[in-house]
C-alpha cells in the first residue's frame, strides 16, 4: 500500500514538472515582451500594446489550471489521510503539529524541508510542498544556470498575471455559488500559482513573499484594466475573475487581506460577490 501510495505521488510530480517544462518554453518564447510587461505594468497604454504582441496566454493558464488540479487532488487525499491518523493516532498528529507551526520564516530552509516532509506525509498542510520542491529541483540541469531559472519563473508570474483577463472571454469561467468554484476548474489556479511559486522560489533561495506581492500587484493592475473595459464580450465574466483574485490571496501562506487592499478596492470585491451571489438562483424540489 505504501508502495502504491509513493508511486502515486511521484506520478503526479511528473505530471506536474511536465507541464512545468512547457511553461518554461512558452516564457522563452515571449521573453522580451515579458520582461518590458513586467517594467511597464503601471503604465496603461504600454501594456496594451505589450498583450497584443503577447502569444499563449490561454495555453499558459490551461497548463497552470492542470497543475492546479492535480494538486487539489493530492491535497484531499492528504486531508483524507490526516483525518485516518487523527481518528486511530492522535498522540502522533499532535507533535508534529506542534513541531510544523514552531518553524518560521528564520527558520534554516533544510530544517523547514525536513520537518515539512515529515508533516506532509502525515497528511499536514504545510507552507511549502517538499515533494513539489523535490521535483523542482530534480528539473535543474548543468546546462541552465540558476539566475536564468530565477528569471523564467519570476517571468512565469508576470506571464500569469497578464493572461488572467483572458479567463473572463470564457462562459465556464462564471463562479458558480452551488460548486463554490468556476465550471472551468480556474479556481484551481489558486493552489498552482501559490505552490509552484513558493516550490521555484525556494529552490532558488529567493523571498517567496517579494514575488507573491509583485505577482498580486501585476494581476490587480491588469484585472483593473478590465474593470474599465467597455465591451460586454470581454468583461461578461469580470465579476467571477475578480474573485478568483480574491481565492489566490485567501489561500496564500504569504499574502493577506491588507496586501490585496493595498492594490485592489474592496469594494470591487464586495460588488462582484454580491453580482455573483444575486445570480445564483435556489430552487426547491
Amino acid at each position: 500500500m505504501l508502495a502504491f501510495l509513493f508511486l502515486s505521488l511521484e506520478n503526479l510530480m511528473w505530471h506536474i514538472t511536465s507541464q512545468v517544462s512547457e511553461l518554461k518554453k512558452l516564457v522563452i518564447e515571449n521573453m522580451d515582451v515579458l520582461v518590458q510587461m513586467r517594467n511597464n505594468f503601471d503604465n496603461p497604454e504600454e501594456m496594451a500594446n505589450l498583450k497584443k504582441r503577447l502569444t499563449g496566454g490561454e495555453n499558459v493558464l490551461k497548463r497552470m489550471t492542470i497543475i492546479g488540479v492535480i494538486l487539489s487532488f493530492r491535497s484531499m487525499a492528504q486531508d483524507n489521510l490526516k483525518d485516518v491518523l487523527k481518528k486511530h493516532c492522535p498522540y502522533l498528529i499532535g507533535p508534529m503539529e506542534c513541531l510544523r507551526d514552531f518553524i518560521s520564516p528564520e527558520t534554516d530552509i533544510k530544517v523547514t524541508l525536513s520537518v515539512f516532509e515529515l508533516a506532509s506525509a502525515a497528511g499536514l498542510t504545510c507552507d511549502i510542498d517538499p515533494a513539489l520542491v523535490a521535483a523542482i529541483r530534480s528539473m535543474q540541469t548543468d546546462n541552465t544556470s540558476l539566475d536564468e531559472e530565477y528569471k523564467l519563473s519570476c517571468l512565469l508570474l508576470v506571464y500569469i498575471a497578464v493572461s488572467l483577463p483572458t479567463l473572463a472571454l470564457d462562459p465556464n469561467s462564471f463562479y458558480s455559488r452551488e460548486h463554490g468554484g468556476h465550471n472551468n476548474n480556474i479556481h484551481c489556479l489558486a493552489t498552482a500559482i501559490n505552490q509552484l511559486a513558493a516550490a521555484m522560489f525556494t529552490v532558488q533561495n529567493k523571498n517567496i513573499e517579494q514575488h507573491l506581492k509583485e505577482f498580486l500587484l501585476l494581476a490587480s493592475s491588469t484585472l483593473l484594466q478590465l474593470g474599465q473595459n467597455v465591451e460586454k464580450m470581454e468583461s461578461k465574466n469580470r465579476d467571477s475573475i475578480y474573485l478568483l483574485l480574491h481565492g489566490i490571496v485567501e489561500e496564500s501562506p504569504f499574502l493577506n487581506q491588507d496586501m490585496l487592499e493595498s492594490c485592489f478596492p474592496y469594494v470591487l470585491l464586495r460588488n462582484a460577490y454580491r453580482e455573483v451571489y444575486r445570480s445564483y438562483i435556489v430552487t426547491l424540489g
